[in-house]
């Protein structure tokens, strides 16, 4: 049996006084890169980073930046050159030209992991039409990166066929995915008004990838979930039913973890999955306490949160992997906990946080009901949470729980126990 090529690349970047921020290549971002690299199965073998005031129009370093990438590669047995930018294609078409390998950018190794990583039909359709999206502009003139066949990094997804065959096909092609995938947004849709009409609170994990979500609705719920040290380990969501407490049940949804320089298409293609943040009753950011850019990546996260969830929604500071830091390091305030997904630490301070942001202003109670006000079941029924109606001698008798508003309409008719 054939083994298992792994690729080599170099991995370079540049930071140009005209980029914003976000767009900026940093020794930081490189080491993302690398850990990119290797969730695709890759290896780095080298790393370079270009100060230059804009990026040159043609090779983006520079013809004597892209000569030295050259080198870098040939000395190191390099297959691929990986750019911490994006990259326009006639740039991807002089670099693999100059440096004699193929040329790949953030974006389309990150397609390339997504691809990798999708397990249901749901993730597969969106990251096809992530994947043609991406490639969609650069069809003029890709240079290798269209021409390689068989397998390796940057090659999974659109075949080389479907690739060639002219943009009027492969924009037929986008508009049946975006249908097939609002299908599934129609499908969630009714899934949820379901779950409204059952008063279940959605709870959504978010947070930059690799932060211990998966590990942490594991630990919540049991749901079994592989749990890697890898980047984008899950790309399709996972609801889990979830007992916070005697009064409060909860559906908790984990989703793909965010990045920086998330290509928007793949934003545009998961809105599907994402969607489910702005429908969540509370969010739970969850970060990796120990991660030594930890604010850059709540930046990132929170950023993203702002663009998708209702303004609204709560959100819990969830601060994992406390037990590799000291107390002194995390945050306080209410809405901050320090927990370890992995050893249990902090789970009942978290438990208590939600039921407190879920039930906050309500009140469980038990009314007894004449049976001339009949019609308060269904009112309750829509506007409260019913635990249980029963019909008596006396009248009806009804476990719910409620806001203020309600409770003050209904006060003279609670039992007291």
């Amino acid at each position: 049996m054939e083994e298992h090529k792994i690729e080599r690349a170099v991995l370079a970047g540049l930071a140009a006084d005209c980029f914003k921020k976000e767009e900026q290549a940093t020794e930081a971002t490189l080491d993302e890169l690398e850990a990119l690299l290797e969730t695709a199965g890759g290896v780095c073998v080298a790393k370079i980073l270009q100060n230059r005031h804009a990026p040159d129009p043609h090779s983006f370093v520079g013809e004597g930046k892209a000569q030295e990438i050259k080198e870098l590669a040939a000395k190191h047995g390099a297959e691929m050159v990986i750019f911490d930018n994006d990259l326009s294609p006639s740039q991807i078409r002089a670099l693999e030209e100059i440096t004699g390998t193929t040329v790949l950018d953030r974006s389309a190794l990150i397609l390339d992991i997504f691809a990798q990583r999708a397990r249901t039909a749901e993730g597969r359709l969106q990251v096809e039409l992530a994947q043609y999206k991406y490639l969609l502009p650069k069809l003029s003139g890709m240079g290798k990166s269209l021409s390689r066949l068989g397998g390796g990094i940057g090659t999974r997804g659109p075949g080389e066929t479907k690739l060639e065959t002219d943009r009027r096909h492969i924009r037929a092609r986008i508009d049946r995915l975006e249908e097939e995938l609002e299908q599934v947004r129609r499908l969630r849709a009714v899934e949820r008004r379901r779950r409204q009409k059952n008063e279940i609170p959605v709870v959504a994990l978010v947070g930059y990838t690799n932060t211990g979500k998966s590990t942490l609705l594991n630990r919540l719920t049991g749901a079994d979930i592989p749990a890697n040290n890898r980047l984008f380990d899950t790309l399709d969501t996972t609801t889990r039913q979830l007992q916070v407490s005697d009064r409060l049940t909860v559906l908790l949804s984990d989703t793909v973890g965010f990045i920086a320089k998330l290509p928007h298409h793949l934003v545009d293609a998961f809105r599907a999955t994402l969607e489910e943040l702005s429908y969540a009753d509370l969010l739970i950011h969850v970060i990796d306490a120990a991660d030594p850019d930890r604010e850059a990546h709540i930046e990132v996260v929170d950023k993203l949160i702002g663009q998708l969830a209702d303004p609204e929604t709560p959100v819990i500071r969830c601060w994992n992997k406390a037990d590799l830091v000291t107390p002194e390091a995390l945050p306080v305030g209410p809405n901050n906990v320090a927990i370890s997904a992995k050893t249990g630490q902090g789970i009942d301070a978290l438990f208590a946080v939600i039921e407190r942001e879920l039930c906050k202003g309500r009140r469980r109670a038990v009314f007894l009901l004449p049976y001339s006000m009949g019609g308060m079941v269904e009112t309750l029924h829509d506007k409260a949470r019913v635990f249980r109606v029963d019909y008596t001698a006396e009248g009806i008798e009804i476990e719910t729980e409620v806001d203020e508003v309600i409770f003050g309409r209904l006060a003279q008719y609670e039992i007291v126990r």
